[in-house]
């Protein structure tokens, strides 16, 4: 399982995902607008999602329905 964020995060970006994450999965480019988790490098120890301000992280099982497709948007960042 890994976590995903998702639409809350658009525009906001706040970072402090990026700051408690141990395994340095959470990531973004100055041309997005939002930050990604690689889901390969995520360790589910849901530290980002206790200190996302804007409640947009969830693990995987859990993304809202409307939301479900961030799952594959945030595989998809990676590929790149």
């Amino acid at each position: 399982m890994a976590f995903v964020i998702t639409e809350p995060c658009i525009d906001v970006k706040d970072a402090s995902c990026v700051t408690v994450c141990p395994v340095d999965c959470i990531h973004t480019t100055d041309d997005e607008n939002m930050f990604y988790i690689n889901p390969t490098d995520c360790i589910d120890c849901a530290y980002c999602e206790s200190v996302c301000p804007v409640n947009a992280i969830f693990d995987e099982f859990t993304v809202p329905g409307n939301w479900r497709p961030y799952i594959q948007k945030n595989r998809d960042f990676f590929k790149k």
